[in-house]
């Protein structure tokens, strides 16, 4: 099969590219540059320059079978778009409606969206996520990918392309970036955490875990038209996530025992009241549908998974972000 990936040299598509050559397929990775010099040598590179509503595909995806969009304007740590909400509309939904677009005039037999669990909402009470639940997306990120996901069924539709998309929660593994990376330096820091006592439970998934769910998605006919949330299969606390990655790092946490109630209001009293509600919240998946449908199983459990990303994080010897 002949695959176009776009944002292939990402962090996600680092770990998909070489899992779907060793499969066999033929990957094409579209990116902003003319060399990719972290994926595999086999990969053919295709400059497509930085991902817009005005992307010229039809020359790229000549003869492909199926596209994998990776490629979106993601969590931006610093701000700086004058207006964020239309920064993230013209590249997560203006331009992934023109990509599916034209992957439908073409005839790309299928597209396979990488979307995010923030579309169903920030957090869970009582039970997971479900792909049936009514999408509750409360920052811009999580609302342009609901649209995404909207636009992408209403370009398949009538046509022979169908769709397949996938919801991830927290991902991480080797190239993870934003707070993950910064547990980990302060983990290996040996800074006091104020996570010692929260009792909630939120879903995770390594990257090589999700690539897989995306080649499964890539090469199963039933995932046709389907929308499917993938988690590595066990659910961590806050706190029981920073013991164990400090375990698999050999820096064990140090972890201060800070009640729930006196973190949530630390965080309003500092206005970082939604990133404590992260912290302290509960955010499940319920990732049954894709396991019973398509035989999907993660390779990596959550400890295999964190001890990987441990070692990544060591082999870089600078701790710098």
């Amino acid at each position: 099969m002949r695959v176009l990936i776009t944002g292939a040299n990402g962090f996600v598509g680092q770990h998909l590219c070489p899992l779907l050559l060793d499969a066999g397929h033929e990957v094409i990775a579209a990116i902003r540059h003319d060399s990719a010099p972290e994926l595999p040598g086999a990969v053919s590179i295709c400059n497509v320059g930085d991902l817009t509503p005005g992307t010229f595909w039809r020359d790229t995806m000549q003869g492909v079978d199926a596209i994998v969009h990776l490629a979106a304007r993601a969590h931006v740590m610093e701000e700086t778009a004058p207006n964020p909400m239309m920064a993230y509309r013209r590249i997560n939904v203006e331009a992934t409606r023109r990509l599916v677009m034209e992957a439908a005039l073409l005839g790309v037999k299928r597209v396979v969206l990488m979307s995010s669990i923030k579309v169903n909402g920030e957090a869970t009470h009582g039970r997971p996520f479900t792909a049936d639940d009514t999408p509750a997306p409360q920052d811009p990120y999580g609302i342009t990918k609901r649209d995404a996901e909207v636009e992408t069924r209403r370009a398949t539709e009538g046509t022979n392309t169908d769709f397949v998309i996938l919801r991830a929660p927290l991902v991480y593994g080797a190239g993870v970036k934003g707070n993950f990376l910064a547990l980990m330096q302060a983990i290996a820091a040996g800074k006091w955490l104020p996570f010692g006592m929260i009792a909630n439970r939120r879903s995770l998934i390594h990257a090589g875990n999700l690539a897989g769910a995306i080649k499964c998605a890539v090469e199963q006919p039933a995932a046709a038209g389907r929308t499917y949330l993938v988690r590595d299969g066990e659910d961590l606390s806050t706190t029981e996530l920073c013991r164990r990655l400090g375990k698999a790092m050999g820096s064990p946490a140090r972890r201060l025992p800070v009640p729930m109630g006196l973190l949530k209001l630390a965080g309003k009293i500092a206005g970082k009241e939604a990133q404590v509600a992260r912290l302290t919240g509960s955010l499940e998946v319920d990732d049954g549908p894709i396991r019973a449908k398509l035989g999907w199983r993660p390779d990596l459990g959550v400890d295999q998974g964190l001890e990987l990303t441990a070692a990544w994080f060591k082999s870089r010897g600078d701790g710098n972000a």
